[in-house]
């Protein structure tokens, strides 16, 4: 009887472990599942980079790369208009899909008299491992 039992314990046991190793062979990695959404960062990615590099910046043809909404935040901040002033800035929307194949965030911005004027920055949050040192035209960089 006790051999029963300990065998029936163990088949108990032995079960939720091979159930696991069903389920792990179901699931898909991380980067598998990029590649299908097609947001890998693959050649792709970089060729879609180098044709935006020669498009006016803050642009949905060249969106301004950052990691997230903190970098968009961080970059905002350390924009200036041509006189040094900061911009006004609007609420948050909507810009469509980028050059990058991504959604993108966009920021109107206001430098009032001052140049560039008005500007509809577009950002494209979805590049962590970037940092721009460029600014729109009309703009500048504080560090």
């Amino acid at each position: 009887m006790r051999i029963v039992a300990a065998l029936l314990v163990t088949a108990l046991l032995a079960a939720p472990a091979q159930a696991e190793k069903k389920l792990s062979d179901l699931s898909t990695s991380a980067e598998d599942l990029m590649k299908d959404w097609g947001i890998s960062d693959d050649d792709g990615t970089e060729a879609a980079i180098a044709a935006a590099a020669n498009k006016p910046l803050g642009t949905l043809a060249n969106p301004v790369r950052v990691g997230g909404p903190e970098g968009e935040r961080a970059y905002i901040a350390r924009l200036r208009c041509a006189d040094g002033s900061l911009p006004k800035v609007g609420p948050r929307g909507q810009g469509g899909v980028g050059a990058f194949g991504s959604t993108v965030d966009l920021y109107p911005l206001d430098c009032g008299a001052a140049a560039p004027g008005r500007f509809a920055l577009l950002m494209d949050p979805y590049h962590e491992e970037h940092s721009e040192d460029r600014a729109p035209a009309g703009f500048r960089l504080e560090r």
